[in-house]
């Protein structure tokens, strides 16, 4: 398919994990890719892979949570491109700790980078996105519809992205822009590698938050946001589409 041929896209987190797979799958159908990362290895690594299919890729280092990144980063893709018509956010982090044990720091950290970043991309981006009809796709998850353990600040970090699409959505739709979120679940990134849980955590609770047909790759939401950002989402938006093997079924 070439859905993106000649369309602009902006991609936060697109180093790793599901950002990576959603720049690999746009990139295939065509779209002209301005990626974005806060590391700056998993850029270079992606902008490789992405010349190599004959792709056109530009890379930037970017920093969600940091204020006046996203206007310098929107600008310079414009600048570049000359338009912008998407806008994927997938940039976020994940940390569980119980709720009377989670600190201030830490939750201001999941609420800057997952909620707050999400906002000011959304800010900046907008007036490009008059210009084009163009859309967003952002990142909730399936912690924005249901409790996840331990989860306290991600889960209210991720289901401020789901109001927030949905405010957007229903005040730009007569101007022509949409905006739409996936929710994924037991989806297999770098961001669940790694995690440490509390101390006392039962882990029964696990199968609240655990597909019925097993966990899957980033490439399984790559192809959903593919289509919510394209021409074939047009009657979508204010939309959270799961992608969680029937977790919430």
């Amino acid at each position: 398919m070439n859905r993106f041929i000649d369309k602009v896209v902006l991609l936060t987190g697109a180093g790793s994990g599901i950002g990576r797979a959603c720049a690999l799958r746009l990139a295939a159908e065509g779209a002209k890719l301005y990626c974005t990362d806060i590391q700056q290895g998993d850029l270079d690594s992606l902008v490789q892979e992405i010349s190599k299919m004959g792709g056109h890729v530009v890379a930037a280092r970017f920093d969600v949570s940091e204020p006046g990144a996203a206007e310098t980063t929107v600008a310079d893709c414009v600048a570049h491109y000359g338009q912008l018509d998407v806008v994927v956010n997938m940039a976020g982090i994940l940390r569980f700790a119980n709720c009377h044990e989670t600190s201030m720091e830490m939750w201001s950290q999941i609420i800057g980078v997952n909620l707050t970043g999400t906002f000011m991309l959304c800010k900046a981006v907008l007036p490009e996105l008059l210009k084009t009809q163009g859309n967003i796709v952002n990142a909730a998850s399936t912690a924005s519809l249901q409790g996840l353990p331990w989860g306290a600040a991600y889960g209210a970090s991720k289901g401020g992205v789901l109001a927030l699409t949905r405010s957007i959505a229903v005040e730009y739709a007569k101007r022509g822009v949409r905006a739409n979120c996936v929710c994924p679940g037991d989806i297999n990134t770098n961001m669940v590698q790694g995690l440490s849980f509390p101390a006392d955590a039962d882990f029964d609770l696990l199968s609240r938050i655990t597909s019925l047909s097993g966990a899957k790759g980033p490439e399984v939401v790559a192809g959903v946001v593919a289509m919510l950002a394209s021409a074939d989402g047009c009657h979508i938006t204010g939309e959270q589409i799961r992608v969680d093997g029937g977790t919430l079924a």
